[in-house]
């Protein structure tokens, strides 16, 4: 007796036709909610999504034309982001049509309306080891997902949200991997001065070459003023610890946003470190002050260039907020002797740090040349602020140091 699919019971006949597929090799069906420029793509203002709906209102209600300076009453037909006063003025805005920032802006639209699709999300799913013997080849994130073992990123959505989650850490590991992609100058933007930082803290970062233990202590990354790295889920950050087998890591979060209590939907201040340890190999501790603070009170030291490092995600130094605090803060960095590295979120943003640090060239050794970061977000964000203002996580990196060995001038 012959066996029809027809015949067969509704989730038999799934099965059924899975197992066809899975013999003849085809990939699986694309289900409704496959992502897509089609089916991702909603004018903020009339967005399903409320939240969006409310940053088109406070785009309207505090952005500017760049135009007229008017206020923004105009939705982008291409992006379908408010950008405008009026359509004489988006027509005009030269900038803005021969660059086509339009084309980003609905890249913006499209990945945070797929945030907010509610489909599966598989990309999610991080490889919980790594082979000792598979090598990391950490070339770009194509390469890295494929020798981590990651699920294939199909799509530029799944690759948006995982690398703006991943940036943070990878920006790290990429600098500080014995098989770094970058390279010694003149080839790459690592000098000498940064080599020899990197080679401290690699003595360190790999054990099993070391000559002795006396060094056996957590690896301290303190990351200044803290805010989005601080709200990544602690599985993005073991992402260093399946990096650096055998090494345990402290990472200390600092500033007055540091730590955010998820329970009462906002950020505490304490007197004390709020620790919080994943597992043996990583623990996270919170300083709800600024580091000037925790420096003058010597609550850090002793600083160790083999153990220890900085690093600022887009500190904004020429902030009129935060200039103050930086000031403070940059003196101690460079007492410390300890790597610092910086990330802009775009040319401008990097240039401007960059510029607020010439005052302190004298102290300071650039230990890598600002340049393109391999493991930036490809997730495009938006300033609502000021929606003609794109940019990425970690677009751009920076290196410094304070001198180990200062000039003297001959009598």
């Amino acid at each position: 007796m012959s066996l029809r699919a027809s015949s067969l019971p509704i989730v038999q006949r799934r099965n059924f036709t899975g197992f066809i597929r899975s013999v003849l090799c085809l990939d699986p069906p694309q289900s409704d909610n496959y992502p897509t420029v089609e089916n991702r793509f909603h004018p903020w203002d009339s967005s399903p999504c409320p939240d969006l709906r409310m940053r088109a209102a406070t785009i309207r209600a505090k952005a500017k034309c760049p135009v007229t300076h008017l206020n923004i009453d105009y939705t982008c037909p291409i992006s379908g982001i408010p950008t405008h006063h009026s359509k004489e003025a988006w027509e005009n805005d030269k900038y803005y049509q021969d660059n086509k920032i339009y084309d980003i802006l609905k890249k913006v639209n499209i990945y945070e309306h797929d945030l907010r699709s509610g489909r599966d999300f598989p990309e999610f799913e991080f490889p919980t080891f790594q082979k000792r013997d598979n090598l990391v080849n950490l070339a770009n994130w194509d390469t890295f997902f494929y020798t981590r073992g990651f699920s294939s990123m199909d799509t530029e959505f799944q690759l948006a949200i995982v690398t703006k989650l991943l940036s943070f850490p990878m920006t790290l590991a990429s600098i500080l991997h014995q098989f770094s992609p970058y390279f010694l100058n003149p080839k790459g933007p690592l000098s000498i001065e940064g080599l020899k930082s990197l080679s401290a803290l690699r003595y360190s970062l790999y054990p099993q070459h070391r000559l002795s233990n006396f060094r056996d202590r957590p690896m301290r990354i303190f990351l200044l003023n803290s805010n989005s790295e601080s709200l990544l889920p602690p599985h993005v950050w073991k992402e260093l610890t399946y990096m650096f087998p055998g090494v345990s890591f402290e990472l200390h979060f600092i500033g007055p946003q540091s730590y955010f209590d998820r329970e009462k939907k906002q950020y505490l201040v304490s007197n004390k470190p709020i620790i919080k340890r994943l597992d043996d190999t990583l623990c996270f501790v919170y300083h709800t002050q600024d580091f000037n603070v925790l420096h003058e009170a010597g609550d850090l030291f002793p600083y160790d260039p083999y153990l220890d490092m900085f690093v600022a995600y887009h500190p904004q130094f020429n902030n009129p907020n935060l200039t103050e605090m930086w000031d403070k803060t940059i003196k101690g960095l460079l007492d410390s002797k300890c790597p610092i590295f910086i990330t802009g979120y775009n040319n401008e943003n990097i240039n401007s740090n960059e510029d607020y640090l010439k005052k302190y060239e004298k102290d300071l050794d650039v230990i890598f040349d600002k340049s393109d970061n391999l493991y930036n977000s490809t997730k495009w964000e938006l300033n609502d602020l000021n929606p003609h203002q794109v940019f990425q996580y970690n677009q751009k990196v920076l290196g410094i140091r304070g001198k180990r060995y200062h000039a003297i001038p001959k009598l």
